[in-house]
């Protein structure tokens, strides 16, 4: 059944390919400056290994944003943005997967009566003002670097045109890779949490994780979507826009593989936080903005004059209308594979104010007692609990530090179940021997386990919150978060 539900997510790989994904050839092609053929050919193999390679670091945010946990919701999400997407594709708009898989999930939240992480949210949003900025931004330094360089330098017509062939299709394969690392998250993402994929050792000399082997298989559905329908949208971006020449054409590709590689690379994002730096948030932003944004500031570079900004603020409608769309198109069929053919769409987490949480935050100095009426009192979902939790408590802080404690998350420490998953490379033997130290021991919360490590060895320690910390701190939530979904039990936690 697994595969059966996750063909909505290759729904959604082939009209991201459809759209997004034209989008890092579609100058190129405008221009004729690259065949439609070479350019899909090129386009779904760098796809594939941007996916592969680099497409964790953006999965993480958007499962921040609400962790969709059951098969049947996770196709039901990625068949509201897949059908959203596709949708403006007919309408000949480049819109983006990102903004449609972002309200899908919304729409789950809202449905499954699940919190809606406000942080990862703005992050995200914020992306999608930033990105078509810096793309823009980028262009116009691009293009005023190279008008000084062909000032100086002086080539034959002939050498221009096939070194400007050459970059198109060299620049194109960057940011195809940087497309499948930064965008594979919209297809793919929300089926993590549920898929029963395990690791793939592939003759003995390389290992595929369950999420790589999920986003090769959205990467190849984004390939079959650039064969299949992407031509239109990118004479749309290369055309109706603004007329570019092939030079632009290649400034506004680079841009805009640049802005990709920003807001999805794990490496540089390590980089700059191991050396004390602003690090931009690893989030899937649109293609479809840096691309616009970038043919636009090409067109403003050059005076303005032959933008046409009535194409421009019809797309623009399409970015504002397409998460509106694609979170109502994801409640109504929530409800429809609920309650029509009885389909399980979420599991329901509970919440629980105990005794051990109250202490929790007493240690903290949070709060007196003006939570004690709550202890002991069971609540079915996040949003219900926050409603009980706000009608006492003003500061919303405190309300969300309160809710984020109260999740029950019961875990079973099962080493024998640990030992296939070891990776030596991973965890130090210092964190594999505080592990072994709690085997068979129960926990209600999740935060427990994290505090009962830590109380064993210092290397399960996060260090005080600093920028040079961001990335060690980054190191030890990931290992927590993979131990909590390799013991997560079904038993009911004791009371």
């Amino acid at each position: 059944m697994f595969f059966v539900f996750l063909a909505s997510g290759l729904f959604l790989g082939w009209s991201l390919g459809a759209n997004d994904a034209a989008n890092v050839f579609g100058t190129a092609v405008g221009t004729r400056m690259v065949k439609f053929r070479t350019a899909a050919i090129a386009c779904s193999i760098f796809v594939v290994l941007g996916a592969v390679v680099g497409g964790a670091g953006t999965s993480h945010t958007l499962g921040k944003l609400g962790a969709v946990n059951a098969l049947a919701g996770s196709f039901t999400v990625a068949l509201a943005a897949g059908l959203t997407v596709a949708w403006m594709t007919r309408l000949r708009l480049p819109v983006s997967t990102s903004q449609a898989i972002v309200g899908a999930i919304v729409g789950w939240n809202l449905f499954s009566g699940s919190l809606t992480d406000m942080e990862s949210l703005t992050q995200i949003l914020s992306s999608w003002i930033l990105c078509p900025i810096l793309a823009g931004v980028f262009a116009v330094g691009l293009l005023k670097l190279t008008q000084l360089f062909f000032r100086f330098a002086r080539f034959h017509l002939f050498t221009i045109d096939s070194g400007t062939r050459l970059g198109l299709l060299v620049v194109g394969a960057f940011a195809s890779y940087s497309l499948g690392a930064n965008n594979i998250a919209n297809v793919m993402g929300v089926f993590v949490p549920s898929s029963p994929l395990g690791d793939l050792h592939i003759m003995g000399l390389f290992k595929l994780s369950g999420d790589q082997q999920l986003f090769f298989l959205g990467a190849i559905a984004i390939g079959v979507g650039v064969f299949t329908y992407s031509k239109k949208v990118m004479l749309t971006v290369g055309n109706d826009l603004f007329r570019l020449s092939p030079i632009a054409a290649l400034i506004v590709v680079l841009a805009q593989a640049i802005v990709l590689f920003l807001f999805s690379s794990e490496q540089l994002e390590n980089l700059l936080a191991s050396n004390g730096l602003p690090t931009l948030p690893l989030v899937p932003v649109s293609s479809s903005q840096a691309v616009i944004g970038a043919v636009v500031g090409v067109g403003l570079a050059k005076g303005g004059r032959n933008i046409k900004w009535g194409v421009l603020g019809r797309i623009a409608s399409g970015w504002v209308s397409t998460p509106l769309i694609a979170g109502l198109i994801s409640f109504v069929c929530l409800y429809f594979v609920q309650n029509v053919f009885s389909q399980k769409v979420h599991s329901p987490i509970p919440y629980e104010f105990s005794h051990q949480a109250a202490m929790k935050l007493r240690g903290l100095n949070t709060y007196g007692d003006e939570l004690d009426e709550l202890i002991g009192k069971r609540f079915k979902s996040a949003v219900e609990f926050q409603d009980a939790v706000g009608q006492i408590v003003e500061s919303e802080s405190l309300a969300n530090g309160v809710v984020e404690l109260s999740e029950l998350h019961p875990l079973l420490v099962d080493v024998e179940a640990l030992a296939p998953q070891l990776d030596y490379h991973w965890y130090s033997k210092e964190q594999v021997h505080a592990v072994f130290r709690l085997h068979g021991r129960r926990f209600d919360y999740a935060w427990q386990l994290a505090d009962a490590l830590a109380s064993i060895s210092d290397s399960w320690r996060l260090k005080p919150s600093t920028k040079k910390n961001k990335l060690y701190n980054k190191g030890i939530k990931a290992k927590l978060q993979h131990l909590n979904g390799l013991f997560l039990t079904n038993l009911a936690p004791p009371n």
